[in-house]
């Protein structure tokens, strides 16, 4: 019998399952799969995301979007064309139009027929003591059918980060489920809040903390204030070890990067 690369992954993480549960321990610094192994695999797949825990992520994060139909599927685009070739809108498709795409075949011929998956579908790969980065496309219109989601035993057993780009939106969420963690994600460019600003923010919205572009200048009296205000600090998204170390050195909590595997090996941890 010929297995797909997905079917082939599945079993080998099956296999390794129980070292991995023995061996794993916590890390101070965590690393993050951005879309899961997506150096590697199609991003946002169930073959990225394996690929990821076979590489030792710490974590894997993704993208949600909601489908026409109500149902929570994993993009990052609004429209799936650069991955399938099919200039159209999540927001317009059904769940089974989006699961008729072929999301592979762009990474190579290894990866024909991979589908888009559903957020429950990704949810039941996490392996014990790992985690799942949900960075929320959306406005709070998917609240409803993420919280189905949110609510199974499956879920609630996995240890879940809530991630957004919008403050409003993040602190909503944080509470309607304020048994996860929630971090907001913030760029760097001329117009950026000031550390202080950013604290100030996060204090009033309630949130867990900060996961911050790795071209954000800052160092270790930054990082300390941040850590003192009692917010965590993650950096994104980044592949260059140099970097990498630098945030390391001045105390980040996670580092999100698409080469996990690698990364770790290239910064000993």
């Amino acid at each position: 019998m010929k297995l797909s690369f997905t079917k082939f992954l599945a079993l080998l993480v099956l296999a390794l399952s129980i070292p991995w549960q023995a061996a794993y321990t916590t890390r101070s610094v965590s690393i993050i799969a951005h879309r899961g192994a997506s150096y590697d695999a199609p991003e946002n797949t169930i073959a990225s995301t394996m690929l990821a825990w076979t590489q030792n992520a710490d974590a894997v994060e993704t993208d949600v979007r909601l489908t026409k139909d109500g149902k929570v599927v994993i993009s990052h685009d609004d429209n799936v064309k650069r991955l399938a070739g099919v200039d159209a809108s999540i927001a317009e498709m059904t769940l089974a139009e989006t699961q008729a795409l072929d999301v592979g075949h762009f990474k190579g011929k290894q990866f024909d027929g991979e589908k888009m998956p559903t957020i429950d579908e990704l949810i039941a790969t996490v392996p014990t003591g790992r985690q799942l980065f949900i960075h929320i496309k959306t406005g709070n219109e998917i609240f409803p059918a993420l919280d189905a989601t949110l609510r199974q035993a499956a879920a609630a057993s996995k240890n879940i980060v809530l991630i957004c780009f919008d403050l409003q939106v993040l602190a909503e969420a944080h509470q309607k489920w304020p048994q996860f963690t929630t971090l907001w994600l913030v760029g760097y460019d001329a117009s950026a809040l000031s550390v202080e600003e950013l604290i100030e923010k996060s204090k009033e919205a309630g949130i867990g903390g900060l996961d911050m572009s790795g071209n954000w200048p800052l160092d270790q009296v930054a990082v300390q204030r941040i850590k003192a205000a009692h917010l965590q600090l993650q950096v994104w998204t980044v592949d260059d070890p140099q970097v990498a170390q630098r945030w390391l050195d001045i105390g980040v909590d996670g580092i999100t990067t698409n080469r996990a595997g690698w990364l770790r090996e290239k910064i000993e941890i």
